[in-house]
């Protein structure tokens, strides 16, 4: 049996990502051998584009930031002439008190704002500048001095920016309880600003003086501005393929692996069942990109502390439901990104994308698209309904929030209800990934990188996979190195 140097298991995002750098990083004096292992007959993970009827949509990942990591790796495989970005200036929304209102993107903004009152401005701004109490409370104790992302935001800007700004923020990137996320979890970045200045504002400001300078820039990736959002002209589904492609032979589908054990070769044999009955494969390294609970099942007979702290990683159900509707439903044109709905509000949809308005070509003229998320950590009970429930729920929303009365049933493009779609950054999640490091030790090797760990959204995937691949090529050079040394 040839042994391969590095099996990556999961074919979502990270893992392309982990492969394509590791085979950059390999010369063709020392070609690394891959294989990259996915359960499904497809690549991509949670990316699902469709395309029919002339309509063009997503049922996971919408779009995506443009980090460094992900626009070069877009252009390494060919996609740099398919990248299509939004407007950045295209607003979002919040739906308050049966009113779409902007939301303020800049201090002039912030001031005209009506989402929040006069008091709820100047709370902000006097928390902003450093006017903040010290986290303190039983509660707090209990908890091991980690703040909660509602407990962080109320303390340091108010209660109404955590219920109209952040709360619907929360739910539309994790689908999360800001009762349950741990602050410095979620929101790394804006904890850490707190405790640099004592305050946001003035942490923001030391953080950007202490920020190296950035490298030049690559001058065959394109330049992009913040705030912009990016997709591809034929869906996200392009850039997996697009690195698919060029993995060639190395990629296989339908490949479920089934058991990991360790050689006494310091090697890993892996089992998959796969259409061609069960395959054996042996590695060098093996990366883990699979989700939370199913890499707790694969290291439970290797490292139970690992596969423990694995399994305390709560994934709620979250359906994607997307809606098609004649434009002259819509109760006027609609400019922007789209709009999120904090809790309380008499709505159970967490957000709309506003996809045709985003992009062009993603339905035919006379339509809009809208697709729509509901269910997460706040409502378990989205799971227990059926499809046709679904969309009646999200329908009554969209009349309220979006139509013109007494508007028909639309058109149903799309009901895809992920029973376990984004994993949740509770308190403990560092305690979690301590125990996991701690654990891993003990099988030199093995190495996980998934969204669990560093952040859900596409560009954090891509940054994580770029990460690991030098640490995977150092660790097969250590090996080959005390191999030559016997």
């Amino acid at each position: 049996m040839e042994v391969l140097d590095t099996l990556i298991v999961g074919a979502g995002i990270s893992g392309l990502s982990l492969a394509h750098a590791l085979g950059k990083e390999a010369t063709s004096a020392s070609p690394l051998k891959i294989l990259v292992a996915e359960s499904q007959g497809r690549v991509g993970g949670n990316i699902t584009t469709v395309t029919a009827g002339g309509f063009l949509w997503e049922e996971g990942p919408n779009s995506f930031s443009p980090t460094p990591e992900l626009m070069k790796l877009a252009v390494d495989v060919g996609l740099k002439q398919e990248l299509i970005f939004a407007d950045r200036k295209l607003p979002r929304f919040v739906y308050w008190q049966n009113k779409l209102q902007p939301v303020p993107m800049t201090p002039p903004a912030m001031i005209q704002s009506q989402l929040l009152s006069f008091p709820g401005k100047l709370r902000a701004l006097f928390g902003a500048l450093g006017f903040v109490g010290p986290a303190m409370g039983a509660g707090l104790s209990q908890q091991g001095d980690e703040e909660t992302v509602s407990q962080f935001f109320r303390r340091h800007l108010g209660t109404e920016v955590m219920q109209r700004l952040v709360e619907p923020f929360v739910s539309g990137v994790y689908a999360g309880d800001p009762q349950q996320l741990s602050a410095a979890a979620a929101f790394g970045r804006v904890t850490k600003m707190a405790d640099v200045g004592g305050g946001l504002m003035a942490g923001a400001l030391l953080s950007a003086r202490k920020r190296p300078k950035k490298m030049p820039a690559d001058p065959n990736v394109p330049t992009t501005r913040p705030g912009e959002l990016g997709s591809f002209k034929q869906g996200l589904k392009a850039l997996p393929e697009a690195i698919a492609a060029q993995l060639g032979d190395r990629m296989k589908l339908n490949w479920h692996l089934t058991r990991l054990q360790r050689t006494e070769r310091e090697t890993y044999i892996a089992v998959f069942s796969t259409p061609d009955g069960h395959q054996q494969v042996e590695a060098r390294t093996v990366v883990l990109t699979t989700p939370a609970y199913v890499t707790a099942d694969l290291l439970q007979p290797l490292q139970p502390e690992v596969s423990s702290a694995l399994q305390a990683f709560t994934y709620p159900t979250v359906a994607c439901v997307v809606l098609a509707y004649p434009q002259s439903d819509i109760k006027g044109k609609l400019v922007g990104f789209g709009n999120l709905i904090p809790r309380g509000q008499g709505i159970r949809t967490l957000g709309t994308i506003w996809t045709s308005s985003l992009f062009a070509d993603r339905a035919p003229a006379g339509w809009q698209t809208l697709s729509s998320y509901i269910g997460g950590a706040t409502d378990s009970e989205i799971g227990n309904l059926d499809s046709e429930e679904i969309v009646r729920e999200v329908h009554r929303d969209l009349s309220r929030i979006l139509l013109k009365p007494d508007v028909p049933q639309p058109k149903v493009l799309a009901v895809n209800v992920w029973k376990r779609a984004i994993p949740q950054y509770n308190l403990g999640h560092f305690d979690r990934l301590k125990q996991i490091d701690r654990g891993l030790k003990s099988l030199p090797g093995v190495y996980l990188c998934s969204n669990y760990v560093g952040g859900v959204a596409l560009g954090d995937c891509v940054r994580r996979g770029f990460e690991r691949a030098p640490e995977v090529r150092e660790y097969l050079q250590n090996k080959q190195s005390d191999t030559r040394s016997i």
